[in-house]
C-alpha cells in the first residue's frame, strides 16, 4: 500500500505560520544557570569577566553570585594579580566549592565494571574496577553489582554511600535517557528495564542511565577534546560499536531519545547476524565478536565461550603484526566497513572532529592509513578537507567520568532550579 500523500493541513482557530514553541537557545535558560555553568567551565573567573562573557551587568553578575555563594555552590577564591608580582591586594576569582557535592558515575560492561567519583568542580576523588565474568546479568544481580561498586569506591574515597548527591550509569545498548529505561543491552538477560528507578530506590540516590557512547562523548564534552567544540562526534569500538553525538555542545540523542546508534547501521543487506537480532550491521564487521567469528572461521581457531575473547584477539593482532596474510586480511575487512561508516557519519552530520576511542584502538589496522585513504574515497568530495580524525584509547574510567559528568549536569539542574523556572515559561 502507498503512504499517502498529504497537502497544507490548518488547524482551525490558529492563526499564522512557523513554529508555535520557542527555540531553546542558551539565553533563554535562566541567568543564574548561565553564570554558575560559566563559573564552573572557567574553573576560576572574575565577576568582571562573567559579565563581558554573558554580556550582562557588573550588578546583576554581584546579585547572582551572591545567591550561588549564599547557597554554597560558589565561592570567593584569592588569586594574586600577575602584574602586582606579589605586592597589592590580591585579586578575587569566583569558583566552585568542591564540597558542595560529590557524584559516582559508573560503566557497566560486557568485561568489567568501573567507577569514579568526582566532586562538584569535576575533580577525581576515587576509582575502581570489578573483573566480571562476560554474558548478560539478571535486573537483580546487575543491582547487586551496582550497589558492590558503589560501596567499594566510596570506601576509597573515604565516604558513605549516602554522602552522595547522584549516580550516573552507563551501559550499552537502547537506552532512553528521560524515562530511564534500558530497552536492550548486552549486559542485561531481559529487555525493558527500567534501571534508573530500580538503582535509585536500591542505592537511595537519584540516579540516571544513558547508553555508554553517549557517556563517552560526554567525557569528551566535560572534560577532553570537545570542551571548546560545538560539534563533534565519538565513535566507540569494543564488544560493540557505538556512537555519541554532540551538536551545538549538547548530546544529541534523536526525538525519542535512542538515535545514533552507528553500530546497528546496515551497511550490507542479509548480511551478517548481528547481537541485536538483526543482519548487515556495521557492528557485526567491525565489533570483537565479529573479529572472533571471522577468526574462527577463515583460521580454524576453535573459538569457546570460556575462552577470554581477548585471548584470541590478541593471538589474531599478534599474527596479523607478523605477516600473517589471513589475519590481515581478516582486519583490513573491518577496517573497510569501518570506513563506510565514518563516511557515513561525515557525509550526513559534517561534524569538526571525530573521535575513534575504546579498548579495541589498540587495534592500529582498524585505523590504519588504507583505511583511512578508502574513508577519502567515501566521503563526498567538495575541495575541503574532511574532519580529522583523532585516537582516544583512554580505558573505561574516561566513560565512567561521563557517567558522572552526566550525574553532575543533572544535579546541576535540580538545585539549581533550572527545569522548574522553564516548565513555568
Amino acid at each position: 500500500m502507498l503512504p499517502k500523500v498529504m497537502g497544507p493541513k490548518k488547524r482551525d482557530g490558529l492563526a499564522g505560520v512557523g513554529p508555535l514553541i520557542r527555540p531553546l537557545a542558551d539565553s533563554q535558560r535562566p541567568l543564574r544557570q548561565q553564570v554558575f555553568e560559566l563559573v564552573r567551565a572557567a574553573g576560576l573567573i572574575p565577576r568582571v569577566q562573567v559579565a563581558k562573557d554573558l554580556n550582562i551587568s557588573p550588578a546583576s553578575v554581584t546579585t547572582i553570585s551572591s545567591e550561588l555563594i549564599e547557597a554554597g555552590l560558589i565561592e570567593e577564591v584569592s588569586a594574586r594579580r600577575d602584574e602586582d608580582a606579589g605586592r597589592g591586594r590580591p585579586a578575587v576569582a569566583l569558583g566552585v566549592r568542591a564540597d558542595a557535592h560529590r557524584v559516582a558515575g559508573l560503566k557497566l560492561s560486557d568485561r568489567e565494571h568501573s567507577a569514579v567519583i568526582v566532586d562538584f568542580a569535576g575533580k577525581l576523588i576515587a576509582d575502581d574496577v570489578i573483573p566480571r565474568h562476560p554474558g548478560p546479568m539478571s535486573p537483580e544481580d546487575l543491582l547487586q553489582a551496582i550497589e558492590t561498586l558503589i560501596d567499594r569506591v566510596c570506601q576509597k574515597a573515604a565516604l558513605k554511600p549516602e554522602q552522595l548527591s547522584a549516580v550516573g550509569i552507563g551501559l550499552p545498548g537502547f537506552v532512553d535517557y528521560a524515562e530511564g529505561v534500558v530497552f536492550w543491552s548486552s549486559v542485561l538477560t531481559e529487555r525493558n528495564v527500567p534501571l534508573a528507578s530500580a538503582a535509585s530506590r536500591r542505592l537511595g540516590l537519584p540516579t540516571y542511565v544513558d547508553n555508554d557512547a553517549n557517556l563517552v562523548a560526554l567525557a569528551e564534552l566535560w572534560f577532553g577534546a570537545g570542551r571548546s567544540i560545538s560539534d563533534f562526534a565519538v565513535v566507540t569500538i569494543e564488544h560493540g560499536v557505538g556512537m555519541g553525538f554532540v551538536m551545538n555542545h549538547r548530546i544529541y540523542r534523536g526525538a525519542q531519545r535512542v538515535g545514533m546508534e552507528l553500530g546497528h547501521m546496515k551497511v550490507q543487506l542479509d548480511g551478517a547476524l548481528c547481537r541485536c537480532g538483526q543482519r548487515g550491521c556495521l557492528e557485526a564487521y567491525v565489533a570483537d565478536y565479529a573479529l572472533a567469528r571471522e577468526a574462527s572461521t577463515a583460521l580454524n581457531w576453535g573459538y569457546r565461550e570460556a575462552q577470554p575473547m581477548m585471548v584470541l584477539l590478541e593471538s589474531l593482532f599478534d599474527h596479523a603484526k607478523a605477516g600473517n596474510a589471513t589475519a590481515r586480511t581478516i582486519f583490513r575487512r573491518a577496517g573497510r566497513y569501518l570506513a563506510v561508516g565514518l563516511s557515513n557519519v561525515i557525509n550526513l552530520f559534517d561534524p569538526a572532529l571525530i573521535i575513534l576511542s575504546g579498548e579495541r584502538m589498540r587495534f592500529d589496522y582498524l585505523y590504519a592509513a588504507e583505511t583511512l585513504a578508502e574513508l577519502d574515497n567515501l566521503v563526498i568530495n567538495t575541495g575541503r578537507p574532511r574532519p580529522p580524525i583523532e585516537i582516544h584509547a583512554w580505558g573505561d574510567l574516561l566513560w565512567a567520568h561521563g557517567a558522572a559528568a552526566l550525574a553532575m549536569g543533572e544535579l546541576s539542574e535540580t538545585v539549581l532550579g533550572s527545569r522548574r523556572e522553564l516548565a513555568a515559561q
